[in-house]
């Protein structure tokens, strides 16, 4: 029989590459999500039986609960994610991000879910100076959302269900998905470099890992597959590459091509994070393998098949847009 996974945020960035290796990969796929950034964005599943989509709310614990019937693997994604996104009605970012993940992590376990994989983030080490930061260094983390994170973490590790568990902590994904996001860096730089022909740089000697959204992707089918001994209850870095800012820039502006200005804006940014991932290497035999190049191109390819609408202001690929569109509370 195949087996069920339930992605919580399915529909999101990272979610909507995620569900389609899942279905390449023989599972059953559950979505949960509020669908606020389309309701299509599954349409080419809708007649598959392997597939279900929930519309709604992770707060309400019924809706948690009845999605996690049959279901033998929890993928977590859902959150409100990014520091400006959550810093856009904090009480909101806390209900969403904090206060509803340890009642899903005892539902999980009361449903004898038998592995559930968290998606943290990078951001928990806060600034470090030290050229390798790896998972032994004590996070210090900066913002409201990184500190939320870090603290979900502790609720999932201190779970004493027999559920697998483990924890991603992520870099700054780029690349292209069936959900779209333009307010990540690369992606960001990459949109307006293409519809633009100029790149809006603030600072530029901030530190950002980055990694592209099918390392992610595998990253998470590896969790699923990989033996409990090896990832119960630890959390993984995960990245390709640190850049700054301004060279994240300049690589765009090679890739794409033609004339491009680089326009650079000062600002106080204290959000510098690099990022080291040679656990996951040496441990599960992981390394990621696509480069910001692949994920340019993409971005390139999918602009020029007119796979995007207005993807300069359109607030379907931002997230603060649209949650202040609707009024998300």
């Amino acid at each position: 029989m195949k087996e069920s996974v339930l992605v919580i945020g399915g529909a999101g960035y990272v979610g909507a590459r995620l569900v389609e290796s899942l279905f390449n990969n023989n599972y059953n796929v559950v979505v949960l999500d509020l669908f606020i950034y389309g309701k299509n964005i599954f349409d080419k599943y809708r007649n598959n039986n392997s597939f279900k989509q929930i519309q709604g709310d992770i707060r309400n614990l019924d809706i948690v609960k009845s999605s996690l019937e049959n279901i033998d693997y929890v993928v977590h994604l859902a959150c409100i994610s990014n520091d400006p996104s959550f810093d856009l009605d904090p009480n909101l970012g806390k209900s969403i991000n904090f206060d509803c993940f340890e009642p899903i992590v005892k539902l999980s376990s009361e449903k004898q879910v038998k592995r559930f994989l968290f998606a943290s983030s990078s951001s928990v080490y806060g600034s470090k100076e030290e050229e390798k930061v790896i998972e032994e260094l004590s996070p210090e983390p900066q913002t409201d959302y990184a500190k939320f994170k870090l603290e979900c973490e502790k609720i999932l590790l201190n779970d004493k269900s027999n559920m697998i568990k483990s924890i991603a902590r992520p870099s700054t994904v780029c690349g292209y998905s069936d959900r779209q996001r333009f307010d990540l860096t690369v992606n960001i730089f990459t949109n307006q470099a293409l519809n633009n022909n100029k790149i809006t740089v603030f600072g530029g000697k901030q530190m950002r890992p980055a990694l592209h959204i099918q390392d992610m992707v595998d990253f998470y089918l590896l969790l699923l597959k990989a033996p409990p001994k090896k990832i119960n209850n630890k959390f993984f870095n995960i990245s390709k590459e640190n850049f700054t800012i301004m060279d994240v820039a300049q690589r765009i502006k090679s890739i794409v091509g033609k004339e491009i200005e680089i326009e650079v804006k000062e600002i106080i940014d204290n959000r510098s994070y690099k990022i080291c991932s040679d656990k996951i290497k040496d441990e599960l035999d992981f390394v990621p393998k696509y480069e910001i190049e692949d994920a340019v191109k993409e971005l390139i390819d999918a602009n020029n098949n007119n796979k995007f609408t207005d993807p300069l202001s359109n607030s379907l690929y931002y997230n603060i847009k649209k949650m202040k569109e609707i009024k998300l509370t």
